[in-house]
């Protein structure tokens, strides 16, 4: 067989005379029976290293493509979906294979930039999406941003086509809840219990949950001393009631925890507690007394008019040391005063001295006993000796002689004139 010459051009070059280099080079390759395997050989090592350094996309197909382009992204959640600072957030990415008959192949997905951290791994194995079905994608993410909108990229990448690439917003948002005192006495009483409101708000863009209200101090009593109040939606309210008993003038501390996502968080407020009288309590004055003695013993009437202006409940009078209490009013019991109400009471008993205390007691709202002191003089009123005293005889023996005499001298008279 006669060997043919096959010829390999490269560009035409000229030496320092201006002469034409040797632009050709000849190569001979014998075609003969036994050169063939040999080339065979030579031209499959050239197929198989211009596979091993071709681009991923030199995989794509037309078909690959068209798979690839109906897959895409049909839902993103973010909880919570807005972030404090240093918060983190499970963000989930539903990944749809719009092809009623082919599946799809992802071998890559990740979500995160340099404002949004990726906190989890991200998806680096090949899995399948069959045909119209969806797929989540989850990511743990953390940012150490301000507030602000930050838009990070979730990208997927496909076995034998393009990836997808999809932004994603990330907000930041640092608005805390918002405790608020709605009621409270104006001052505190040693020992009394008072009621408090308190609203909490949600100013933010997203909801909470798990909000629960503790109230702590010393030298007091809280009754409940936490309130669970659970989700509380974006934009909305709750008003909560509480009571403390104070024993010293202390501060009470007011803390609202809550979850953003699986944040925890929390604001408080001091609640300054200084005792004075209260202003609005209910009142009650003893007026109008009155001693009386009879047979050794005591009657002590008066009214009773509350001046507050809150109801006094169970209003009782009763006399003290020295005293000794006798029937039949050794204690008397008014009942209940609303403002500016009165009622009378008489109580009786025996002593010594010139004075006893008069111990007048009620009730509040809360069922709080009050306690008050007046002390009465034992001064017995002239009109009330004539009245209290035993009666004497020599007034009215006066009026019986005075009778019989004036009787006697107008009898004599009359016979007189007979």
């Amino acid at each position: 067989m006669i060997p043919s010459t096959t010829f390999l051009n490269y560009p035409v070059k000229l030496d320092s005379a201006g002469n034409k280099k040797s632009a050709r080079m000849k190569r001979t390759i014998s075609r003969s029976h036994s050169a063939g395997p040999l080339a065979g050989i030579f031209l499959l090592l050239i197929a198989c290293l211009g596979m091993l350094v071709l681009p991923a996309g030199a995989y794509s197909t037309p078909e690959s493509i068209i798979v690839a382009g109906n897959v895409y992204v049909s839902g993103v959640t973010i909880d919570p979906s807005a972030l404090f600072t240093g918060d983190k957030a499970t963000v989930t990415f539903q990944v749809t294979n719009g092809n009623a008959n082919q599946s799809a192949v992802v071998n890559h997905a990740t979500f995160g930039d340099k404002e949004i951290s990726l906190t989890s791994g991200s998806y680096d194995t090949s899995a399948n999406i069959g045909p119209l079905q969806t797929r989540p994608f989850v990511f743990s993410v953390m940012t150490n941003e301000d507030e602000g909108t930050y838009y990070s990229t979730f990208s997927l990448s496909f076995r034998d086509a393009d990836s997808l690439y999809y932004r994603a917003p990330v907000t930041v948002d640092n608005t805390p809840l918002i405790l608020n005192i709605q009621s409270r006495p104006d001052t505190f009483t040693r020992d009394k219990k008072d009621s408090i409101t308190v609203q909490i708000a949600n100013p933010r863009k997203n909801d909470v949950k798990n909000v629960v209200l503790e109230v702590t101090g010393s030298g007091m009593t809280a009754i409940p001393e936490k309130i669970f109040i659970g989700p509380l939606a974006a934009g909305t309210d709750t008003n909560e009631t509480f009571s403390i008993t104070p024993t010293q003038e202390s501060p009470v501390t007011l803390t609202v925890t809550y979850d953003n996502g699986d944040n925890h968080h929390l604001v408080s407020q001091e609640l300054p507690v200084s005792f004075a009288t209260d202003k609005k309590q209910a009142s009650p004055q003893i007026s109008n007394v009155q001693v009386k003695l009879e047979s050794g013993i005591y009657h002590v009437t008066g009214d009773v008019t509350n001046a507050g202006l809150e109801n006094a409940n169970g209003v009782t009078v009763t006399a003290l040391s020295p005293a000794t209490p006798q029937d039949p009013y050794k204690s008397y019991i008014i009942g209940a005063l609303k403002p500016d109400d009165f009622g009378s009471f008489e109580v009786t008993f025996s002593a010594t001295g010139t004075s006893v205390p008069l111990q007048m007691s009620y009730k509040d709202a809360d069922g709080n006993i009050i306690t008050s002191r007046q002390e009465v003089a034992l001064n017995v009123a002239d009109s009330s000796v004539a009245g209290n005293g035993p009666s004497s005889p020599f007034p009215i023996i006066g009026i019986v002689l005075f009778i019989a005499i004036a009787g006697g001298y107008l009898y004599m008279k009359k016979r007189k004139a007979q």
